[in-house]
């Protein structure tokens, strides 16, 4: 071997599981790679990470998705109390520890480029000290859910079952802080199936606990928590299992008081990421409130919540990209290889986009069954029926935004891009929801189209900077990061 391969070797980023002989292709001077060639490898690459992110993403939400179904063949109350406890309280605390949990993402992502496997380990457990004293600070939100949700001009009838419910889901809540930071350690170093196998465990026992909870023993929405409550620590458990049995011999080495070191500095990424990426998952729980406050709110709640779910449901796959995008780019700037982390962020957009064109054509098809899967209420369906052209246009311009977020999370843009978040969607679209809902008299197709322009701009914003990014830059400020984390650290 030439001291020239050698060179290009030591570029090639520590993800590949492929063949030796696609090993050696990717080593090569890129402009002699024919580009169909390339964007193959690079794909393999990242379905590695999406394909089992995507089962296990699916997975985790159909207990929702279906816990919300349930309710909703209970009666047009139970729908919208499952619904705002589901997606205005947990909503709120999970984006904020979903969150926080990527800045792991960033720290591992690019601690496995750089070969610092020792380092995963402590991350992780740092991470679940931030996290669970953040979960002690959130119990507040579901204490008080429903004096909250009727200051915020909620029905009160089903303000008072929606706080019911949230009590139940406490439990759930603090699911979160263990899980996720588990799953992104996981994702950083390819043990994605160890996720999704657990992920449709958990969601099988949902469903056969969900049903002898709910009809059998007739408990009604506190069956549906107490279903989700389990079947979340199912998985929780599940993964840790596999993280301490030997599932990750490099990256684990036993708990360590070492993770108490250094927390202030991860805890101000942990915060930005946290906000970068709560500020974009509040923002539709922003629209079920408002949707709240409209007349014959519990149908235009109902009809809301139907899209929003259905909208979270293939939001699964965009998301799955965010993180196979977040990994791929953390572990190229982390290997050193700016043009990696580049191309890699192209092939990921092409990719999502051509699926969120599929999804969009399937909404616009089928727009007048959709809502069959969550009730059988004539002006339920009616009103889904209207608002399914916004639906289709939102999961198409959702196939782009979490990717570009992805990005930012690989590079360790999380401040930068929650001011930007901030500015976007808190005082451009949710402004321009109010006045094309009350001030045009559109009602809730008016508050959604608002909010769906201020998705619009925050994408074209992270499109631009995405384009403008010197990637070369960032590789060498990763690996300059990653060393420094890690001598100062051990």
């Amino acid at each position: 071997m030439t001291s020239g391969d050698t060179v290009e070797e030591a570029k090639v980023p520590l993800l590949d599981c492929s063949s030796s002989t696609v090993q050696s292709k990717y080593g090569e001077d890129e402009k002699n790679l024919d580009p169909t060639w390339r964007v193959w490898i690079e794909s393999k690459k990242l379905w590695h990470i999406v394909g089992p992110t995507v089962v296990s993403r699916l997975a985790s939400f159909s207990t929702f998705f279906i816990a919300q179904a349930v309710a909703g063949h209970l009666g047009d109350r139970q729908l919208a109390a499952v619904s705002i406890a589901s997606n205005v309280i947990i909503g709120i605390n999970y984006g904020l520890l979903l969150g926080m949990a990527s800045a792991l993402g960033t720290l591992c992502g690019q601690a496995f480029g750089a070969k610092k496997h020792h380092m995963l380990g402590i991350y992780l457990q740092r991470s679940w000290i931030v996290l669970f004293l953040w979960c002690i600070l959130l119990l507040p939100l579901y204490i008080f859910a429903s004096p909250i949700l009727r200051l915020l001009g909620q029905d009160p009838d089903i303000s008072e079952l929606s706080g019911t419910v949230s009590l139940w889901f406490i439990p759930l809540h603090f699911s979160f802080a263990f899980q996720f930071p588990l799953q992104t350690f996981l994702q950083s170093q390819l043990k994605t199936w160890s996720i999704a196998w657990a992920s449709l465990v958990a969601l099988l026992v949902h469903v056969v606990l969900c049903w002898v909870l709910v009809y059998p023993l007739e408990l009604g929405v506190v069956g549906v928590a107490i279903s989700l409550n389990f079947s979340w620590w199912v998985l929780s458990l599940g993964l840790f299992g596999y993280t301490v049995l030997g599932g990750c011999p490099d990256t684990w080495t036993g708990f360590s008081i070492e993770a108490f070191s250094g927390l202030w500095e991860f805890v101000k990424l942990s915060v930005a990421s946290g906000v970068m990426l709560c500020l974009e998952n509040w923002y539709y729980r922003v629209l079920i409130l408002m949707t709240g406050n409209l007349k014959n709110a519990e149908i235009a709640v109902d009809a809301l919540s139907i899209c929003m779910n259905i909208n979270a449901w293939e939001m699964m796959i965009p998301l799955a990209f965010f993180a196979g995008t977040g990994v791929r780019v953390a572990n190229e700037l982390g290997a050193g290889n700016g043009k990696g982390a580049k191309f890699a962020t192209i092939v990921s957009v092409m990719t999502s986009v051509v699926i969120g064109l599929f999804f969009w054509l399937l909404i616009m098809i089928f727009h007048n069954e959709i809502a069959l899967i969550f009730s059988s209420s004539k002006p339920v369906l009616e009103a889904v029926n209207k608002l399914s052209i916004l639906l289709a246009f939102t999961v198409l311009l959702n196939s782009v935004q979490p990717i570009l977020s992805g990005v930012a999370v690989g590079s360790g843009w999380q401040s930068y891009v929650a001011y930007i978040n901030l500015g976007c969607y808190y005082l451009i679209g949710v402004p321009l929801g109010f006045i094309m809902g009350w001030g045009f008299n559109y009602g809730v197709m008016g508050i959604w189209a608002g909010l769906v322009g201020g998705t619009a701009f925050q994408t074209l914003i992270l499109t631009i900077i995405t384009i403008r990014c010197d990637w070369e830059k960032e590789a060498e400020k990763a690996t300059t990061h990653v060393i420094k984390w890690a001598d100062e650290k051990t």
